[in-house]
């Protein structure tokens, strides 16, 4: 089962939960420095945005189960994207969707005019893979977890942007980044779409 973990894959499980890790061993230390905050938190009283934390929120987690999940949605598409992409172009695959999600979850923020909480977790980066691996195995049956009911890669992403959309603009899942979802799947979107024009030119 482990030879399926490809090297960069890999790097990123072992580099999310060592920073896990690290999170309980520090405290609130590495959240307010490296979590993302949203730019007028520091007016509030609340930490301060830097650019660098459009990056590393990616690999800060609320819990075990927030680590565990992302984990294993890492572990399960993460290789066959690798693979296809070749390493070098994966991660930057990857940074680029941890990037896009939270440039969207900001400016959701900003115009709803929401808290400034921070925002963690692997998501970003997860739902682009999510997206990728829908459209170059798109027939390929998943099985879901909870009920464990079997469908194809396409829609499976299909119905989860748009159960993400219908959370996120009910505001139903108070707490969880929808719009960041959203944006790390339509930054995977974007960003595939030119490599294939650079690839036809």
């Amino acid at each position: 089962m482990y030879d399926r973990i490809t090297p960069i894959n890999k790097a990123l499980i072992i580099a999310n939960v060592v920073i896990f890790a690290l999170q309980h061993l520090l405290g609130n230390f590495l959240d307010v420095w490296f979590a993302l905050w949203p730019p007028e938190a520091a007016s509030l009283g609340y930490p301060s945005f830097r650019i660098w934390q459009l990056v590393t929120y990616g690999f800060l987690h609320g819990g075990l189960a927030h680590l565990f999940f992302n984990m294993f949605a890492l572990f399960m598409f993460g290789p066959d994207i690798e693979r296809l992409f070749g390493a070098q172009r994966y991660l930057i695959y990857y940074i680029v969707c941890v990037i896009g999600a939270a440039l969207m979850h900001l400016i959701v923020v900003s115009m709803a005019g929401m808290p400034p909480l921070p925002t963690i977790g692997a998501s970003g980066g997860v739902f682009g893979l999510l997206l990728a691996f829908g459209m170059a195995y798109p027939n390929r049956r998943i099985m879901l977890l909870f009920p464990p009911i079997p469908m194809p890669a396409w829609l499976f992403v299909t119905l989860y942007g748009l159960l993400e959309l219908y959370l996120g603009m009910t505001q139903t899942a108070s707490g969880v980044a929808h719009f960041a979802h959203l944006g790390g799947m339509a930054t995977g979107f974007v960003l595939i779409r030119y490599w294939r024009g650079q690839r036809r030119r």
